[in-house]
């Protein structure tokens, strides 16, 4: 039972966001003395556009749109905060009158939101584009990708919403149904300046009503050689600590209990008005109701070194995950060094040292990329001496893919063999231990449950370290904080009973859940909207009626 629950909740585990960030205007200036060499990935099968054997379906083109009578398609890939976006175009769309569904055929439309980190995820995005293309389907393409390279050859005549445009999605979609392509990809300013993106307080449809994505700024401060992500991101702008604590306190009163805090590099929030990290979590904690929790997302190494103390007090507190995920990539300084990540192995090891000794348990998550140009055996061992020393219970293991238009697409690379090897290497050295053996059998944890496993045969909730814990499928576990007893464990997860009498459940949401279904929330702002929409759209109605028989009259 537990290797067949290792593969069926591997997936849960994997909802960290690694994003990684760049931005480097003359890369040959820093590179001049390396080879020229332009280095092509190993990619995943692309589909040949549109062969002729295989004509693709006409789509109808409608003189007008009706919304109540068109079914949306959806699909994300990437990070939290790409996740939180597409949320937000849901709630849109839904405020609208679209239908939204999980059914791609009997849409009339697709929204396929992007993520430009890799290469694979890259290729996916563009079969599935081609696969709405054959089906005779619209498309509306948002994130990363289009944003970071819209002159791209397979987005020519697509509609794209640009990542700061994710509020106008409704616009788009109208004019794409009727025949239109529709390009926003301007970044969105304010008084002449730019802002983070659109208000938080938009309507949403969440993945999980049960849990908040909150985007606290856009953007980061790093450089990184071998990421393209900051093409599309530009550099950091922040949310406002008000706006913030706003949407933590709106989303609470829906029913939400559980907030993620999602950037592209957490721990530089602040910087660009004159805030903090620090200052935006401890105003938060305030706002978080009795068994409801906080999880904060990816940081950096080099802005978060300057919240160290701080940032454990925070991690401390009963209501904020004791977890960090922070990426090192690499344990060799001679590769941080060309990645340009501003940091040495001794700064990551420093905060790691300190975080586990003044916060005893904590998790502390982290990415490695596998040959990175110019890595070294020496180099690669310096990796592997790391990730031994800590045992990271989640290390996202990464091969490397040079991104088009990146300084590193143009480094030497090392032999594909060699990178599937360390990669594999590494692979083994993870799966060599378990992070939960730690718990013996009838350990005690209190745990909030939030999600259903996608075997639908556990209830999954997480403990103050944002550890995993599979529960059994009886009564309604969904939105409560409960006791419960760990029964045994595997790789990924722990298995546990509750101990508890149901009166005893602190029940942290206000949804009154009674199935596992998502459900459809609207903020009131947006029900507000929402009304004014159908009485303009009525009041409509009701002219052209009256102007359609005065002419009839006019006419006679």
């Amino acid at each position: 039972m537990a290797s067949e629950m290792d593969i069926s909740c591997q997936d849960i585990v994997g909802d960290i966001e690694d994003l990684i960030s760049f931005d480097d205007p003359t890369p040959s200036e820093r590179y001049q003395n390396k080879k020229d060499v332009t280095v092509r990935a190993k990619r995943v099968k692309v589909r040949a556009s549109r062969p002729k054997e295989e004509p693709c379906v006409e789509k109808p083109k409608l003189d007008s749109v009706i919304p109540e009578t068109q079914q949306i398609y959806m699909k994300t890939w990437g990070c939290a905060h790409n996740t939180s976006d597409t949320e937000y175009m849901a709630g849109q769309l839904a405020q609208y009158g679209y239908n939204l569904t999980n059914d791609k055929d009997s849409a009339d439309l697709w929204v396929l939101n992007s993520c430009t980190v890799k290469n694979p995820s890259e290729d996916t995005f563009r079969n599935e584009i081609e696969a709405a293309h054959q089906a005779g389907k619209h498309v509306v393409v948002a994130g990363c990708v289009p944003q970071a390279a819209p002159r791209s050859d397979y987005l020519k005549g697509l509609s794209v919403v640009g990542v700061q445009q994710i509020d106008r999605v409704a616009e788009v979609v109208e004019e794409t149904l009727k025949g239109h392509s529709v390009r926003l990809l301007q970044a969105k300013k304010v008084n002449g300046r730019k802002v983070a993106g659109p208000k938080l307080a938009l309507p949403k449809v969440r993945k999980n009503p049960l849990i908040e994505v909150i985007p606290i700024n856009s953007g980061c401060l790093n450089a990184c050689t071998y990421c393209k992500t900051k093409f599309a991101r530009a550099d950091l702008v922040s949310y406002p600590v008000e706006e913030i604590v706003e949407r933590a306190q709106q989303v609470f009163q829906e029913g939400v209990c559980e907030i993620w805090l999602t950037s592209e590099d957490t721990g530089t929030y602040g910087r660009d008005i004159g805030s903090s990290l620090p200052e935006l979590l401890w105003k938060l904690v305030e706002e978080i109701p009795e068994g409801c929790m906080m999880r904060l997302g990816m940081t950096n190494p080099p802005y978060i070194l300057e919240h160290l103390e701080e940032m454990a007090k925070i991690l401390s507190h009963p209501r904020v995950y004791s977890f960090l995920h922070i990426p090192v990539q690499s344990g060799s300084d001679t590769i941080l060094g060309e990645m340009k990540r501003e940091y040495c192995v001794k700064d990551f090891e420093r905060m790691v040292d300190f975080l586990r000794a003044q916060v005893p348990g904590i998790t502390i998550a982290t990415d490695i990329i596998c040959g990175f140009p110019g890595e070294t055996e020496a180099d690669f061992a310096d990796t592997l001496a790391l990730c031994q020393k800590y045992q990271f219970p989640s290390l996202f293991i990464n091969q490397f893919f040079p991104r088009p238009g990146t300084p590193a697409a143009k480094m030497t690379k090392v032999p594909a063999n060699e990178v599937k090897t360390r990669t594999k290497r590494l692979t083994d050295l993870f799966h060599s231990y378990e992070p939960y053996k730690k718990y013996e059998t009838g350990t005690k944890q209190t745990v909030l449950v939030t999600e259903i496993s996608h075997d639908r045969k556990h209830y999954v909730g997480h403990n103050k370290f944002y550890e995993q814990i599979l529960l059994p499928m009886h009564n309604n576990l969904l939105g409560k904080q409960v006791e419960v007893e760990i029964t045994g464990c595997t790789k990924f997860s722990m298995f546990g009973k509750v101990i508890q009498d149901e009166q005893q459940w602190v029940n942290c949401s206000k949804l009154g859940t009674t199935t596992d279904e998502p459900t459809k929330l609207l903020t009131a702002a947006g029900e507000s909207r929402f009304r004014s929409m159908l009485a303009y759209f009525f009041i409509s109605c009701s002219l052209a009626i009256v102007c359609k028989y005065m002419f009839m009259f006019l006419d006679f």
